[in-house]
């Protein structure tokens, strides 16, 4: 007896869709962010270092919880550090 297993040949994958995505066709990425517009730079607020110490210092002497003092009091010595101020 002869097996008909040694007569199917194998398929390439040059058929049906590609995937990847755990068998989920992929998908070209849509550009979300195009509905956005474009941030201009003067709507950018950046936070400067000194006023960020400013208000952990202001935290720190009326923090409204437990953690948020530890926060201050650990940001304010990170950035003492950066300085060579803390002592």
């Amino acid at each position: 007896m002869e097996s008909n297993l040694s007569k199917i040949k194998p398929k390439l994958r040059t058929e049906g869709q590609v995937t990847g995505n755990f068998g989920v066709p992929k998908r070209l990425r849509e550009a979300h962010n195009a509905s956005l517009g474009l941030t201009k730079a003067e709507q950018v607020n950046i936070t400067t270092q000194n006023d960020y110490l400013k208000k952990m210092y202001q935290i720190l002497d009326n923090p409204p919880n437990g953690n948020m003092k530890q926060f201050a009091y650990n940001e304010i010595r990170k950035i003492l550090i950066q300085r060579g101020q803390w002592r």
